[in-house]
């Protein structure tokens, strides 16, 4: 025990700073995260990988990840002040989403689920852009490519030609500013590439979106959140497997059959003599021979506690995942409603931070100025003053899918009363909902003007949209309405009802 332990256990203070009997096996590292990851990084994605290939409680969480944090997609609506310019943009870019993905697999929506699926998967993600040539005749000339965080080297560490530093494959510059990543050009776990195995090839910063969820200040690279159920998941499949073998085996077993015992123990049996194997059907009379008895096989049962072991390990995980047990395990029935409504709440407060401080911050606005440059210079959009006026253009709300709750009714009741209470407003209400609200507003009015056109009226009596009906007065409930010659016998408003 050096100097500072001693004069620890004197003054006393915290106990986890303590080294007494309790928490003398407590050996910390104090190694900084990214020396951590050097170290241990590969075997911890490698090992999330095959998890995820294997286990069906890991993929389950990545797939659920990927579908709450992304959904059909986070889409921009522009802050353009003319409607006309705004129109044109917003359909200029869903024009090119079909086109965004080099591979040409999904479009620009499917690369963000492929984003948030390897962020959680592996940490880290790197998307590179790809400028085109005009005559390849895409809508923007500009593609995105996706590479996994193996193809950036971890140990890819020294001092470049040109003096700067190069971390776990990132350069930086004197001030350290990423200048450059330095990529493997094949995978190199992918024995199909024909491509050199080991041939690294320099790629500026400027052309590189590194997609990260940092966990420690001055985290260069990503760690899977698979990384603390990594241990209980592998266990628990191992467990699985085990008991699932056992109850087999014991099944196979269906009667022993009990023989007196041979004249000569020692002696060898004849073949025709070995026992054998006897196959039983319903109904089946089986004659023994004199001093035999028939035994039915009796398997273990799994016992009372398989249960709630299980149950208590997948809590365990759903909490190390940040994933709530029912989306880890696919169990709706140990949650009642409003558990199961306050655990998507808190759920969907994080997805919600990761949504904008990650996937919003670092992939879609850096991919939404690349293209909004590369739509003005190739003609492809025309904004005047776009180059003395860039920030404000490049303005625009990023909205992600909205969520949907077990009674919508309620919820929708809710928000209108919102609305009428003037603690929110219809473009806000509509925005959560993932869309914008002047487009909404014109679709809207097109149709009705439609349905005027044909006679139709899909609205309810009393709808917001036909108008709030006048309440009678005292005078118009005085005078004789001449609709119909009837009206004096009709029940008032006022009147009680039989």
């Amino acid at each position: 025990m050096n100097w500072r332990q001693r004069l620890g256990a004197f003054i006393g203070g915290f106990d986890a700073g303590q080294h007494h009997r309790r928490l003398r096996g407590f050996q910390a590292t104090r190694a900084h995260v990214n020396a951590l990851i050097a170290a241990s990084g590969p075997d911890i994605t490698a090992r999330a990988r095959w998890l995820v290939r294997n286990n069906g409680y890991a993929v389950n969480a990545v797939e659920s990840w990927a579908a709450n944090t992304v959904g059909d997609g986070i889409k921009p609506i522009s802050k353009l002040a003319d409607a006309a310019r705004k129109e044109e943009l917003q359909r200029l870019w869903l024009a090119w989403t079909d086109e965004a993905d080099a591979e040409g697999l999904t479009d620009f929506y499917g690369l963000q689920r492929r984003a948030a699926r390897e962020v959680f998967l592996a940490g880290e993600v790197f998307v590179r852009i790809r400028p085109r040539r005009v005559e390849d005749g895409l809508t923007v000339p500009l593609q995105l490519q996706m590479l996994p965080s193996e193809m950036l080297p971890l140990h890819e560490t020294g001092v470049a030609r040109n003096g700067n530093a190069i971390r776990q494959g990132i350069e930086f510059d004197r001030i350290g500013r990423r200048v450059a990543y330095h990529f493997f050009r094949r995978h190199p776990g992918d024995s199909t590439d024909p491509g050199l195995s080991g041939e690294i090839v320099r790629v500026p910063a400027s052309e590189v979106i590194h997609v990260i969820d940092p966990v420690e200040g001055g985290q260069l690279r990503g760690v899977s959140k698979l990384a603390p159920a990594i241990v209980k998941l592998f266990l628990l499949d191992q467990y699985d497997d085990a008991e699932l073998d056992r109850k087999k085996v014991a099944a196979m077993y269906a009667m022993f059959v009990t023989s007196p015992a041979p004249e000569n123990p020692l002696a060898p049996l004849d073949d025709e003599e070995m026992p054998a194997g006897v196959e039983i059907s319903p109904g089946q009379i089986v004659r023994l021979d004199a001093g035999e008895d028939v035994t039915v096989g009796q398997p273990a049962d799994s016992g009372a506690t398989y249960e709630p072991f299980q149950y208590r390990t997948l809590l365990q995980i759903s909490a190390a995942l940040g994933i709530p047990y029912p989306y880890l395990a696919n169990d709706m029935v140990k949650g009642n409603f409003s558990n199961s409504r306050l655990a998507l709440i808190e759920f969907r407060r994080r997805v919600s931070a990761w949504q904008h401080s990650v996937m919003v911050y670092q992939l879609c606005r850096p991919v939404y100025a690349r293209w909004l440059d590369l739509a003005v210079l190739s003609g492809a959009l025309s904004l005047p003053g776009y180059e003395a006026d860039r920030p404000r253009m490049l303005a625009a709300d990023w909205l992600p899918t909205k969520w949907d709750w077990v009674d919508p009714l309620k919820d929708a009741n809710a928000e209108i009363a919102q609305i009428e209470a003037g603690l929110k407003s219809r473009t806000q209400a509509i925005a959560e909902r993932g869309y914008d609200a002047e487009q909404v507003d014109r679709e809207i009015a097109a149709e009705r003007e439609r349905e005027r056109a044909l006679g139709l009226d899909f609205r309810r009596p009393g709808s917001p949209a036909q108008g709030v009906q006048a309440v009678p007065t005292e005078k118009d409930r005085a005078e004789p309405n001449n609709e119909t010659d009837d009206a004096e016998d009709r029940p008032r408003p006022d009147e009680d009802q039989a």
